[in-house]
């Protein structure tokens, strides 16, 4: 009788990928991806045993971390009264699953749209600021992204843009980056007031009775996590409500608890008029997103058709892991803790780290999101190029962590469970890698 032995196992696994499994954003020849098997809080590991800090959260989604037995416990719970229902019943898993998002919403968001993930809530929140107002165009950053569906992925920024530019109305402005500024600026104080600037000329120049929204993520994620400088969202709030503009802010990556907060927008003076949730609101244990819809633009559709629906949304699994993930957030002070974590052990080690290391030309964020900016001159701020980051990822991986990379940054994205130690165990990996390539 024979055996398969996990050596196996994983060999088998990256054959039927190879054969079978066809991967986003990639040239298929190229791939070689890391076997996850299984997974504990911030720890994943392969067939053979070889264990990761994932300290991407996949991406950037798992909140919770992975297997907390409430999420689990709750979506076997649920299976077992109920698999699936229609989207036009009613039923009392999904509405605690909305009324427990609202509540952590707050004023004046009043109804949820659930959607299968983050980008269809971005189109769905689009489809009502267009529908509420009468308008059609939305801005959106060229530092951003949004989802990878029709009007998503053309309010993204960034190059993923370009080869899928089919959807109509879309135009693009420049966010603040104080360490990049297109404005000039030498402050974050200057940096808000020119940005501003900018998006009003912007407005003014396409016509604000053409503007339907302006549509931003509240901490751009993938962009470079970029946190909004002093006063910018109020800012940007006040310029909507200046032309009946809706705001809608992009809380997909930020939200639940990634920031140290509920909601990323909860900590700079700032109420958007939809917020597009997803990831961290059940840590994608199931596919689940939504927009959470303010009381005044959910009027709009009491006595009109909403033109929109899923087969899935508000499916009973999903809603049962977001009661799960939320209930557990909140009894086990786990959006404190990655508050906490965030001020007293990433924070300052990241900046020890910068002390150390030439590479190292910023590190920003808050809570558990973070980016470390790889620059070739600290002088100029050249960015590194693809080949550098290529080789400090393979010494990450190498020595035991699973990191985020995007242009020419490591993002450190860990669990919102991620203790001191842990963050200590990947601050000392991130070192040595660094000094590897420093030395080459």
């Amino acid at each position: 009788m024979t055996t398969t032995s996990a050596t196996d196992l994983d060999e088998t696994t990256k054959r039927l990928d190879r054969e079978h499994v066809f991967h986003s954003w990639s040239a298929q020849a190229a791939l070689d991806p890391m076997v996850i098997a299984g997974g504990e809080g911030t720890v994943v590991w392969d067939h053979a045993g070889n264990r990761y800090l994932d300290f991407s959260s996949q991406l950037v989604n798992v909140n919770i971390g992975h297997q907390h037995p409430a999420v689990v416990r709750a979506i076997q719970e649920q299976a077992a009264v109920l698999t699936t229902i229609g989207p036009a019943t009613a039923n009392l898993t999904r509405g605690q699953a909305a009324q427990r998002i609202l509540a952590r919403a707050g004023a004046p968001f009043s109804k949820v749209f659930f959607t299968n993930g983050g980008a269809d809530a971005i189109e769905n929140a689009i489809r009502m600021a267009r529908l509420h107002t009468g308008r059609d165009k939305v801005l959106s950053t060229y530092r951003s992204y949004h989802g990878n569906t029709g009007a998503a992925i053309v309010s993204t920024g960034d190059w993923r843009r370009i080869p899928n530019e089919y959807a109509r109305g879309h135009v693009h402005f420049f966010g603040p980056y104080l360490y990049r500024s297109e404005f000039w600026s030498d402050s974050p104080e200057q940096e808000s007031v020119r940005a501003l600037h900018h998006l009003e000329r912007v407005i003014q120049s396409e016509g604000p009775a053409g503007i339907a929204a302006i549509l931003l993520e509240s901490v751009p994620g993938t962009a470079g996590i970029l946190i909004p400088p002093p006063g910018y969202l109020a800012g940007v709030r006040a310029l909507a409500d200046k032309y009946g503009i809706v705001l809608i802010l992009d809380e997909v990556m930020a939200g639940f608890g990634r920031t140290g907060r509920w909601f990323a927008f909860q900590g700079h003076d700032v109420v958007p008029d939809l917020i597009a949730f997803a990831k961290g609101v059940n840590s994608g244990y199931v596919p689940v997103g939504g927009v959470a819809i303010s009381a005044e633009i959910a009027a709009t559709f009491d006595e009109r058709v909403f033109p929109g629906g899923l087969t899935y949304s508000g499916h009973p699994l999903a809603a049962a892991s977001i009661i799960g993930a939320l209930d557990a957030m909140e009894d086990e002070g786990i959006v404190e803790n990655a508050r906490r974590v965030g001020a007293d052990a990433i924070g300052p080690a990241l900046a020890q780290l910068q002390e150390r290391h030439p590479l190292i030309g910023e590190v920003r964020g808050e809570g558990v999101f973070w980016a470390i900016e790889l620059v070739a001159d600290r002088t100029t701020r050249e960015p590194v190029g693809a080949d550098v980051i290529g080789r400090l990822k393979k010494e990450l991986v190498s020595r035991g962590l699973l990191p985020f990379s995007a242009e020419n940054r490591i993002h450190v994205v860990p669990p919102c469970v991620v203790t001191d130690d842990e963050v200590g165990q990947a601050m000392s990996i991130y070192d040595e890698a660094l000094t590897v390539l420093e030395s080459a």
